[in-house]
């Protein structure tokens, strides 16, 4: 008889204690044993396992979301606003983008569509959210996850939100080759979890198919959020 998969608590962040069932999507655990349903449970404690630089949770936490016009901005949003936005907290919306090389039309165009952006995913915290504080920030800088990183350490948030692409197996070897040859090489997503000094959380949607979220922490790594 298969075991039945039930349904698992929200996550949310910075208050008391957060249980989060997970499936790794790269390991079989065994329905019997105790062991493995430890393991398949993940624990964030505020200012326990990972550093917080906000202001304390007596007020409200501060949730910056890295937004774009990518479809997995979209996701990491709307993860956020469902598992660790509450009423007293305050979203920050960074739109970070590199310069464009193109001149200063090309440039208006991208701050045209970036405000765009940023309008309506303002509007969506909003109707989700009613009466949730909702700051918007537009950046532009040649190294997005520094800039990231610093904005976040500025605004003293609370957790850091970002959208994370699937990538080919080919680009994941690439990746895998040319951080032999220099330090770093994870992009703007794994600098800002290395670097940010608050908890940060990479967020993809696992698919339709089977639901959920894939989520990297510091610790873990493409875990399965089921909730």
């Amino acid at each position: 008889m298969a075991p039945s998969r039930r349904r698992l608590p929200k996550f949310c962040v910075g208050r008391s204690m957060a249980r989060v069932g997970i499936r790794s999507p790269s390991r079989r655990s065994k329905p019997t044993s105790n062991s493995a349903e430890g393991d398949s449970k993940m624990e964030f404690l505020g200012g326990g396992t990972e550093s917080f630089c906000g202001d304390g949770f007596g007020n409200g936490n501060k949730v910056m979301v890295v937004v774009d016009t990518s479809p997995e901005a979209m996701g990491a949003l709307e993860w956020a606003l469902s598992h660790t936005v509450q009423n007293q907290d305050t979203i920050v919306l960074l739109y970070a983008a590199k310069p464009s090389k193109q001149g200063s039309e090309s440039s208006l165009k991208l701050n045209l569509r970036a405000q765009e952006t940023l309008d309506s995913m303002k509007n969506m915290c909003e109707r989700r959210r009613p009466g949730v504080e909702v700051v918007v920030v537009m950046h532009e800088g040649k190294e997005r996850g520094p800039m990231i990183v610093e904005e976040a350490k500025q605004r003293s948030v609370s957790l850091l939100v970002l959208g994370q692409r699937k990538r080919s197996i080919m680009w994941r070897l690439m990746k895998r080759w040319a951080g032999r040859r220099s330090r770093g090489g994870s992009g703007a997503v794994g600098y800002c979890i290395q670097n940010a000094c608050c908890m940060t959380i990479a967020v993809r949607r696992k698919g339709k198919k089977l639901g959920g979220y894939l989520i990297t922490t510091k610790r873990h790594k493409n875990f399965w959020l089921l909730a």
